[in-house]
């Protein structure tokens, strides 16, 4: 039998959507009236066909049984610890304490540095701001606890007590070091495959965390990757790895699903993901994604490519906003949240 996904499409935003919602025109989105919809795309790994919402007691019986429960899912109020989702996009901000990340390693591995980075970011709008130090750029190397640990333990006590601050990690130790001094989210790059102990120290925390897509370390991720389905694989790899978290007695609902953007992915595998990005809101959990100043931005724009990259991220904060992703993570807060702020208004 064919395995079916559902991708809800052809949204609606601001106060076209409230009226909509309200004549039960369209379905709301996270039960958010802001942003609804009015068609799927029914999926297979053979074929995909988009209806309306008002058709799908049309389907057959095993069909639109499954089709239900995805719309349950994708009109599910989703928020997670000390973050609401009521309106979205909320903004992560982006301080890499490292000597060698791709956009900004250098400028904010002292503390003074990143004390005042970290501070403008929040002044600029972040809603969570996300320390790291690791690079995981492609090609880059692991490096030890050790050397991690002192890059972020200075930072992380003057900021945790205060702040809505996630690690970017992907060792336990470090995330439990973390945890104990207050860190609100764990974000671990490798979707848990790193460290065997990572799943452990969840559980026993009961942290939130996110949970994103990687195929193979940094090292080696960008070397020819290949896939049957990017978009059904990583599906997939998320419905597993929801599976296996709750059989070991993660039962909370305090997860976000990342597919990674660049993370084993080539231009054509980053498009796909970011041009159908709402599939993954069936799986009843909210979506983040990374899309600032990353390679996509430079293969598409050319001659016109720049080392901030902002016109690239903002049009893909834009798109992926307008299909309900409910966290994107950047650099340029300031920039984004002003890109953001503009079009809503535009659109009332």
């Amino acid at each position: 039998m064919s395995r079916y996904y559902t991708r809800a499409c052809n949204f609606y935003y601001g106060l076209k959507s409230k009226i909509f919602v309200k004549k039960k025109l369209t379905l709301p989105l996270n039960g958010n009236s802001e942003i609804s919809f009015d068609k799927i795309e029914i999926i297979s790994r053979k074929s995909s066909k988009i209806i309306n919402v008002s058709e799908i007691h049309k389907l057959p019986i095993s069909l639109k049984k499954k089709i239900k429960e995805d719309i349950k899912n994708i009109s599910l109020k989703k928020n997670i610890k000390n973050l609401s989702f009521s309106s979205t996009p909320k903004v992560m901000g982006v301080l890499n304490v490292t000597p060698d990340s791709f956009s900004d390693g250098g400028k904010y591995n002292r503390i003074g540095s990143a004390k005042k980075h970290l501070d403008y970011l929040f002044k600029s709008g972040a809603n969570i701001v996300d320390i790291g130090g690791e690079s995981t750029r492609p090609g880059s190397q692991a490096i030890s606890s050790k050397v991690e640990w002192r890059r972020v333990e200075d930072i992380l006590k003057k900021t945790c007590k205060k702040k809505l601050i996630s690690l970017d990690t992907r060792k336990s130790d470090i995330m439990e070091k973390g945890i104990k001094l207050g860190v609100n989210l764990i974000n671990d790059v490798s979707g848990l495959n790193y460290d065997n102990h990572s799943v452990n120290i969840l559980k026993r925390y009961k942290v939130p965390f996110v949970l994103q897509h990687s195929q193979g370390n940094p090292d080696v991720m960008q070397k020819n990757p290949k896939y049957q389905n990017v978009l059904l694989d990583i599906y997939d790899f998320f419905e597993e790895k929801i599976k296996f978290l709750r059989k070991i007695g993660i039962k909370h609902n305090n997860i976000i699903l990342d597919p990674g953007i660049g993370f084993g992915k080539n231009l054509k595998h980053n498009m796909t993901i970011i041009k159908n990005i709402s599939i993954y809101h069936s799986l009843g959990l909210p979506i983040l994604l990374g899309i600032s100043k990353k390679r996509y931005i430079k293969e598409l724009s050319g001659k016109n490519d720049s080392i901030s990259r902002v016109g690239g991220t903002v049009s893909t904060s834009i798109f992926v906003m307008m299909q309900g992703v409910q966290m994107i993570r950047v650099h340029d807060v300031n920039e984004i949240n002003q890109s953001i702020k503009v079009f809503k208004e535009l659109i009332k």
